[in-house]
């Protein structure tokens, strides 16, 4: 069983920064697709950043440019770095994890709140 926790939301002005991260526990964290997703109010939850385990990414058209995801293999940690934030960005922030025959994992999500 793998758990997925994430931290680093928060409330923070438009054009501001936040980064969240998000550990996975348990063995053999280089195999996971590790990915982060958002679900604002009355809307579906869409992938927001992805990283693979050799390292490809990939992004949603509205964030290209201004947000970036990372792993860390050795901490067993992924992060998402959120630049120039807009209100639009405002959502609940998941954490997914998912590996061939190990099964696949959310974390309970973190809120990010862009306002002034």
């Amino acid at each position: 069983q793998v758990q997925v926790v994430e931290s680093g939301g928060g409330l923070v002005q438009p054009g501001g920064s936040l980064r969240l991260s998000c550990v996975a526990s348990g063995s053999m964290f280089s195999r996971y697709y590790m990915g982060w997703y958002r679900q604002a109010p009355g809307k579906q939850r869409e992938l927001v950043a992805a990283i693979t385990s050799d390292f490809s990414t990939n992004y949603a058209d509205s964030v290209k440019g201004r947000f970036s995801i990372s792993r860390d293999n050795a901490k067993n940690m992924v992060y998402l770095q959120m630049n120039s934030l807009k209100p639009e960005d405002t959502a609940v922030y998941y954490c997914y994890a998912a590996a061939v025959m190990r099964g696949d994992y959310w974390g309970q999500g973190t809120q990010v709140t862009v306002s002034s």
